[in-house]
C-alpha cells in the first residue's frame, strides 16, 4: 500500500519572521504579516542575491512623519531600498509582489477608502522608482495573510480570509 501526504503549504517547521502592522525585515529568512486588511503586503526579491524584504503599509502617505517609515508608502520602499542595496542587491533585479488593499468597512469606502489608496500609492512609488511590479492580490473585501519565502526563489503565498490560497 502507497501512503501520501498532503502537506499544507502555509504550515512550515522553519522559522517565521512575524511582520506587524509599520514593521518590516530583510534577509533570506521566510516572512509573514497575517490579517492584511486595507493594508498592503510588499515584497522586494532580489534573484541574484536570493535575498528579499517584506513590509506591512499601513497608509499611503507619511505626510512628514518619521516615527514608524515601515507603516507608510512613501516611506517604507525606500527604506526598503536602501536596506537591500547595503547587502549588495542591484536596483534592477529587484522583483515585486504587493497582496491586501481590501475595502473592509463598506459604509466608508467612497470617502475614506483606505486599502485602494494604498494600492494606488504603492504602484505608483514602485513605477517611479522603475521597480518591476511581476504580481499583485490586491482590493476585494476579505482580508488575506501573506508568507515570502526568500529561500524559494521569492514565492509569495496568499491566503485569504475565506480559507482559499493561492500562490502570486
Amino acid at each position: 500500500m502507497i501512503v501520501t501526504t498532503m502537506t499544507d503549504p502555509f504550515v512550515q517547521t522553519d522559522p517565521t519572521a512575524m511582520i506587524g502592522i509599520g514593521e518590516y525585515r530583510v534577509g533570506s529568512f521566510r516572512m509573514a504579516s497575517i490579517g492584511l486588511g486595507s493594508c498592503i503586503g510588499l515584497t522586494l526579491f532580489s534573484p541574484e542575491q536570493k535575498v528579499g524584504a517584506m513590509v506591512h503599509i499601513m497608509l499611503p502617505e507619511s505626510s512628514g512623519r518619521t516615527d514608524r517609515p515601515g507603516k507608510y508608502a512613501d516611506t517604507a520602499i525606500p527604506l526598503l531600498l536602501n536596506e537591500l542595496s547595503t547587502l549588495g542587491v542591484r536596483k534592477g533585479s529587484i522583483i515585486c509582489k504587493i497582496a491586501g488593499g481590501a475595502t473592509m468597512f463598506e459604509a466608508f469606502s467612497a470617502s475614506m477608502n483606505i486599502g485602494q489608496r494604498n494600492i494606488e500609492r504603492v504602484k505608483k512609488i514602485l513605477a517611479e522608482q522603475n521597480l518591476r511590479l511581476v504580481s499583485e492580490d490586491v482590493g476585494g473585501k476579505m482580508g488575506r495573510s501573506v508568507y515570502f519565502t526568500p529561500q524559494e526563489n521569492g514565492k509569495v503565498l496568499v491566503r485569504l480570509a475565506n480559507g482559499s490560497s493561492r500562490e502570486i
